[in-house]
């Protein structure tokens, strides 16, 4: 499997595309997949067909303008800077358009969606609704990172994580094989059970494809 998630937004570095084509030249059988923000999503879409990603990823934290707006205070497109409302409306109509435009293409989507308290923890159901209409496969819900304009707030419980998470299953699939995802990913997506995070979780994964083997430590510092 090869996966492209960064530096940055893959969808802005020309290198992405040069690499999953080189890839898909040298490697047809190969997985190949990759994540976005979705504001270029839908002037690349095509090429990310035709390069062989068969597997996407979207961050789509909000569909309300009302929401987005806290969210998001600028938007760099296409050379111009866009605040505010108006720039929530572009990003958001180019993840909405683009997630469309990868499922109409057999592209398996996933939505990562971050959980800022007091901001969409209320809003994530819609989310939900709309993307699972558009095409989305799975969703992912990850709780805040406190960080930058989000640094003094607390991010969710992990009983609040889960009672979201268990609101939006009614919707669509919940991925729940990672705490983060950056670096704490492990088992098979879809293994229930494993890496679900619970009040008394006790970080061990028992997923079935390891049953015969030794239980592993999913805090582990190996790479």
């Amino acid at each position: 499997m090869l996966g492209i998630a960064g530096p940055g937004d893959p969808l802005a570095n020309s290198a992405t595309l040069a690499t999953l084509n080189l890839a898909q030249r040298e490697f047809p059988d190969l997985i190949k997949c990759t994540s976005t923000n979705g504001l270029a999503l839908p002037a690349h879409v095509d090429a990310l067909d035709k390069a062989g990603v068969i597997a996407l990823t979207i961050t789509i934290n909000a569909v309300d303008p009302e929401i987005g707006g806290q969210i998001y205070p600028y938007v760099r497109y296409e050379g111009k800077t866009y605040r505010d409302r108006e720039a929530f409306e572009i990003l958001s109509r180019n993840q909405l358009e683009g997630l469309k435009a990868a499922a109409e293409r057999g592209m398996v989507v996933k939505i990562n969606s971050v959980l800022i308290p007091g901001v969409n923890d209320k809003h994530l159901v819609k989310v939900a609704r709309v993307v699972k209409e558009l095409g989305a496969h799975v969703m992912n819900i990850m709780p805040l990172i406190a960080q930058a304009k989000f640094k003094d707030v607390i991010p969710p419980s992990v009983e609040e994580l889960n009672q979201v998470r268990d609101e939006c299953a009614a919707i669509l699939k919940q991925f729940r094989n990672c705490n983060q995802c950056r670096a704490d990913a492990v088992g098979v997506p879809g293994e229930e059970g494993c890496s679900t995070l619970t009040p008394t979780t006790t970080n061990l994964c028992d997923a079935k494809f390891l049953r015969n083997e030794p239980i592993i430590n999913r805090n582990s510092t190996n790479d």
